[in-house]
């Protein structure tokens, strides 16, 4: 197997991101983590991933401070992996891959897990990218520019 260079140093912003956490593998697991998941076993069961590519996968999220690692929360010897902040700044992406998900790779009526907002109970609206006026925006109303470091 040919491993793939790191992305880590890249100038685009893209490319950094799939670096820390563009392996499929790694974005189920963050799905987990948003629905509750915090176990190496329940990762593992749920996702029925070999149990050494789950640990690399999880460590390397820890390595880039997506999830951390703390005792578990029932006080057992156990561990868990929650999401950090950084972890949580996921939120829209998973539910854009979701939500595209939804559009383009299911046939009507195909049985599929939805989004809904806990307190009405709703399915969420699509999201939508809008400009600093409130315009709507689609990719022709975008482009990339370089901008000097801060």
């Amino acid at each position: 197997m040919v491993k793939r260079s790191s992305l880590e140093g890249g100038e685009c912003p893209v490319a950094r991101a799939l670096d820390a956490i563009g392996d499929g593998w790694s974005l189920l697991i963050i799905r987990d983590a948003f629905d509750g998941i915090h176990r190496f076993g329940e990762f593992q069961r749920n996702l029925g991933m070999a149990k050494n590519i789950l640990a690399v996968r999880l460590k390397n999220l820890v390595a880039h401070g997506v999830l951390e690692i703390v005792p578990a929360s029932d006080g057992s010897a156990y561990q868990e992996y929650v999401l950090t902040e950084k972890g949580k700044g996921l939120f829209h992406l998973i539910i854009g891959l979701r939500q595209w998900g939804e559009e383009y790779l299911y046939e009507a009526g195909e049985r599929h897990s939805v989004m809904v907002d806990r307190q009405q109970g709703a399915a969420l609206r699509p999201l939508e990218l809008r400009a600093e006026d409130g315009r709507l925006l689609g990719p022709e109303d975008c482009r990339r520019i370089p901008v000097a470091g801060a």
